[in-house]
């Protein structure tokens, strides 16, 4: 399954690298934008907020959502696109 991830990182010359580091740990996964990444993997989007959630602070914050086959995108290199088509 697919889930989106988003984050907001509120506190001035915060460190984003552990979160990623967590991110990238799912194994199959793609940057779309800044903060926004897609990972595939069976866990649900409660087990993934929360394994993600202990790199955040309490101001922070965090969506994690389950996609569903329907996408559609723009601007993409060739390379995120290849991605979306093959995980989506």
């Amino acid at each position: 399954m697919s889930y989106f991830i988003s984050y907001d990182l509120n506190n001035p010359g915060q460190n984003y690298d552990n979160l990623i580091e967590a991110i990238k740990k799912y194994g199959t996964y793609c940057k779309m934008n800044k903060s926004d990444w897609i990972i595939c993997t069976n866990d649900d989007a409660t087990t993934i907020r929360n394994n993600l959630k202990k790199y955040l602070d309490s101001n922070d914050r965090l969506f994690v959502g389950k996609l569903q086959r329907d996408a559609a995108w723009y601007g993409y290199p060739n390379s995120t696109s290849d991605w979306l088509q093959k995980n989506l």
